[in-house]
């Protein structure tokens, strides 16, 4: 079917589901799973899976909307975590609907007035700016702060300042967890969505467990981002097939093992999500 709009998903939804790209196969199993599942999905190219892929944004673009559009699940593109000007503006010439600008590694100032002038470049082009304030974690460079945790007062004013469409917020999440342990602070939340009047984002959701997830969807969080879990499905069952193979040459074998053990991650998040 024709690739839907992000900001058709997250208005028509009370929450969505988003997954990390990295490989066609990642793409395959997102689409795989949101079929199982019965529901829509956002599939997410981050500027590290562009690093990933030489810098070239145009190829794992193109295989990802020609999987999305060949799948019966409603799919939308998003470019995620995007700290490069350049590939801020390769977005719109390559199916995305969407793209988180990321500029939260600069002073709070800096951070407004960048992230400003990419929403302004992003309106005028009818895509939805997704933002960061602060930082959630868990990523290279970053410390690793649990007890980090966004102010609503000042989210509302970046809101404001900025015009972003939605806002990546610090609850308690961390990217890059391998674990499912992170507690949320649902009371903040709930605050932040009373108080910041765009969608909210829960970045590092691969480690939260199912409950904390629907506690944090019932209190207002409305995109739930995942992708480490699905590396650990992927990874997991190669190491599996390949104990006791060490003969085995062709990708195929333990690649459809892996794809097929990351859409069950997905329809798995789906379930939950939807």
């Amino acid at each position: 079917m024709p690739l839907t709009r992000t900001q058709d998903l997250m208005t028509a939804r009370g929450a969505v589901a988003a997954f990390n790209v990295i490989t066609v196969e990642h793409a395959e199993a997102i689409a795989l799973g949101a079929e199982a599942a019965g529901a829509p999905a956002i599939l997410q190219i981050s500027e590290n899976a562009v690093k990933f892929h030489g810098g070239n944004l145009a190829p794992i673009a193109a295989a990802t909307a020609a999987v999305a559009r060949t799948s019966t699940a409603p799919l939308a593109l998003h470019l995620d975590h995007v700290e490069s000007a350049d590939l801020l503006r390769a977005a719109h010439a390559h199916d995305f609907s969407s793209i988180m600008f990321d500029a939260s590694k600069l002073p709070y100032g800096d951070n407004v007035k960048a992230t400003a002038s990419a929403a302004r470049w992003a309106h005028e082009r009818g895509l939805w700016l997704e933002a960061e304030i602060g930082r959630i974690g868990g990523k290279a460079g970053d410390a690793h702060t649990p007890g980090v945790r966004t102010d609503p007062a000042e989210a509302a004013a970046y809101v404001a300042d900025t015009g972003v469409d939605a806002l990546a917020v610090a609850v308690g999440s961390t990217h890059a967890m391998t674990e499912r342990t992170a507690a949320l602070d649902h009371t903040l939340i709930a605050t932040l969505a009373a108080t910041v009047p765009v969608p909210l984002v829960l970045h590092g959701s691969s480690g939260v467990p199912d409950a904390e997830i629907r506690r944090a969807i019932a209190a207002g969080m409305k995109k739930i981002n995942v992708g480490t879990a699905l590396n650990t499905a992927y990874t997991g069952a190669v190491r599996a097939f390949l104990e006791g193979r060490l003969s085995t040459v062709d990708p195929r074998a333990y690649l459809a093992p892996a794809r097929e053990a990351m859409a069950g991650a997905v329809a798995g998040f789906l379930g939950v999500v939807s």
